[in-house]
């Protein structure tokens, strides 16, 4: 190897570099490690939840009972997903409300659609989960490497 193609090789140019300049390249390189794995969980999660979603409202249009719903969807509280999650809240919501006497049925309306709302911010929470570490890598990452 000629003494000019060694010294544009990668490896002869990170060697070659200052302190400063190895030490941006390996923050960059770290962070990017990071996004990547974080995006990978991203993807799987969101796979997992748009099939989970799938087969939820296959079973709710199926016309299967709303009780039976519940229950089923109650017997196995970890594996529920997504919109399960926010049907099981405002269906238990409903049923507790039902139960009081003297009940108003916009009062049971309205408390089962909070239980919903609550839900569904959590929902959103999980699935938004690593967006701002993200978002703040690539905004920031070209200038980091400018620095170096």
């Amino acid at each position: 190897m000629s003494e000019a193609e060694n010294s544009l090789s990668v490896v002869h140019l990170i060697l070659e570099a200052s302190f400063l300049v190895q030490l941006v390249m390996l923050l960059l390189v770290a962070a990017s490690v990071v996004s990547w794995v974080m995006i990978f969980q991203r993807y799987q999660y969101q796979r997992r939840a748009a099939e989970a979603f799938t087969n939820f409202e296959a079973q709710f249009w199926s016309g299967i009972d709303l009780n039976q719903l519940y229950r089923q969807s109650s017997s196995n509280p970890e594996s529920a997903e997504g919109i399960e999650n926010i049907f099981r809240a405002g269906f238990k919501e409903f049923n507790r409300l039902t139960k009081q006497v003297g009940a108003d049925s916009d009062a049971v309306m309205e408390g089962s659609q909070r239980a919903m709302r609550v839900a569904l911010a959590k929902e959103e929470e999980k699935l938004e989960e690593h967006l701002p570490f993200l978002a703040s890598v690539a905004s920031v990452s070209p200038y980091i490497g400018l620095f170096g």
